[in-house]
């Protein structure tokens, strides 16, 4: 293999990682910890999230769980006023 190729396979890869990891979102959720503003539980097979004690998020993935609350939390929106969310009420 090429140098060059090697090279931008490599590059390939550490992007591919860096997107995988995507830091602001566990910055963001750590600061958050950090402050006792978020959490989150496993209920009837969802994770749902609060953040400043209201639910902003509910999905069956954690991980997309929190990239929504993320996004829902930074646009001031809750998990029940976005169209199209799945709240689960219990």
């Amino acid at each position: 293999m090429a140098v060059t190729s090697r090279m931008q396979t490599m590059r390939e890869q550490a992007a591919a990682s860096a997107n995988a990891e995507d830091a602001s979102i566990w910055r963001w959720m750590s600061a958050l910890i950090d402050e006792r503003r978020i959490r989150w539980c496993y209920a009837a097979g969802k994770w749902l999230v609060s953040v400043d004690h209201r639910h902003v998020a509910t999905d069956d993935s954690f991980d997309r769980a929190i990239r929504t609350a993320k996004e829902n939390a930074e646009r001031g929106t809750s998990a029940a006023g976005r169209r199209g969310a799945s709240v689960t009420k219990g």
